[in-house]
């Protein structure tokens, strides 16, 4: 079983055990940056769940959070194919990597806030997402998360809950992305 098969079935093992987890739309065939709202660690885990292993997603993470010890570095890579991108400079030679990925016809997720929500608003998104998108000529894929800051709020445990994933239609530019995400946030 491959890497992004086993996450894939590891995730929605886990939210099926947890309170379910529902999907609707889906992704363009071939590679893509997913873009989404960001307000749980349980966002990555929903998007890997829903999204389609053949795709072969890689997660952008925080460099300074998931990156910054031996261990978590280790979980990260593994649970949900992340590589590093730092968020205090120099984060857009980290994404310029992504580029190859794209070009390998990989689905790349970044949560393009930077961090998450504290009040479940969706705040103003970074260009990272729109410029390797442009880069290697692939759409962006606004995705809406619904549920998972009551599944793992910030600083708070897991609880029992369902989550919707939402795939909205592709598009080329980053403030379209913004809006579909936040008209469907609010």
């Amino acid at each position: 079983m491959n890497g992004a098969l086993l996450r894939r079935w590891l995730w929605r093992t886990a939210f099926t055990c947890n309170g379910g987890l529902r999907v609707e739309g889906a992704v363009p065939d071939g590679p893509c940056v997913v873009v989404a709202n960001h307000s749980s660690h349980a966002d990555t885990a929903a998007l890997l769940a829903a999204l389609p292993a053949r795709g072969r997603p890689v997660v952008a993470a925080a460099a300074d959070y998931w990156f910054a010890g031996r261990l978590r570095s280790l979980a990260c890579r593994s649970l949900v194919a992340g590589f590093p991108v730092r968020r205090g400079g120099g984060g857009s030679a980290d994404l310029a990597r992504a580029v190859q990925l794209l070009e390998q016809g990989r689905i790349v997720v970044v949560f393009p806030e930077g961090t998450r929500s504290r009040d479940g608003r969706v705040g103003e998104f970074r260009s990272g997402a729109a410029r390797i998108a442009g880069k290697a000529g692939v759409p962006l894929q606004p995705v809406t998360i619904h549920g998972t800051s009551e599944v793992l709020p910030v600083h708070g445990r897991v609880r029992r809950g369902r989550v919707l994933v939402r795939f909205c239609r592709p598009v080329h530019d980053l403030e379209t992305a913004h809006n579909i995400i936040k008209g469907d946030i609010s």
